[in-house]
């Protein structure tokens, strides 16, 4: 209210355009806060990842029409999976984290997790006696994104607690799954013959597949930059 009294403009406007105002300026300070809450939540590995960056050269195996109508659609309330593959430093992480990162901008909750240390994670959740409140609270999450999913192999008790996770979200909640393992390797990864056709049954059911190519871009960027001679030969 102070800083519309400080406004020549205000003084010619009514009472219930100055009130319209007010509203319009509360509303997107809450937006701000509620996205803002969500993004930390999330933990994203990079949380400044925005889909507006997408790197979309054709050797990057990207469409950019595709990605665009995938982020502006309704995959999320749909409960799509959406599975990156491609090889190390293709870019797979960064892009599941703008997914999520946009995700968090239009008010939905994420939730970001590697998978290689979900089976100590889970050890120390059963060990706490707390797994089924931990797997209720990721069941209502409205984005979960497995990052770097066959890296490490999978034990017993993890795989089973996998199928859980992904049975809960199969076809109701978004899931984002990144792997350097091509998807037709999954089964021998998961191991157990049952579970394995029981995950991938609802990992397939509703799913959207990009499939990123190229060089390493980690590789990339540390060519690029100039060493500590360079600089000081070229001030």
């Amino acid at each position: 209210m102070t800083e519309q009294l400080t406004q020549p403009a205000v003084g010619a406007m009514s009472f219930e355009e100055r009130l319209a105002l007010l509203v319009d300026r509360e509303i997107l300070a809450r937006d701000q806060r509620r996205y803002t809450r969500l993004l930390q939540k999330a933990r994203l590995k990079y949380p400044n990842a925005a889909i507006e960056d997408l790197d979309t050269r054709p050797a990057r195996g990207m469409d950019r029409t595709r990605i665009t109508r995938l982020v502006l659609g309704d995959w999320i309330k749909s409960g799509y999976t959406v599975t990156i593959t491609g090889p190390t430093g293709s870019g797979k992480t960064w892009l599941a984290c703008a997914l999520g990162q946009y995700a968090c901008r239009r008010g939905h909750s994420v939730s970001y997790l590697r998978t290689p240390r979900l089976a100590e994670e889970l050890r120390i959740l059963h060990g706490a006696g707390t797994f089924g409140k931990w797997l209720l609270a990721l069941a209502k999450t409205d984005v979960l994104i497995l990052d770097d999913w066959g890296l490490a192999a999978l034990e017993g008790i993890a795989r089973a607690d996998l199928m859980e996770v992904i049975d809960d979200r199969a076809a109701t909640r978004a899931t984002i799954i990144t792997s350097q393992l091509p998807i037709e390797h999954w089964h021998a990864w998961i191991g157990d013959a049952t579970i394995a056709d029981a995950i991938l049954d609802r990992v397939m059911q509703r799913n959207q597949r990009i499939v990123l190519e190229g060089d390493s871009l980690r590789r990339k960027s540390v060519e690029q930059t100039p060493s500590k001679e360079e600089i000081q030969a070229n001030p």
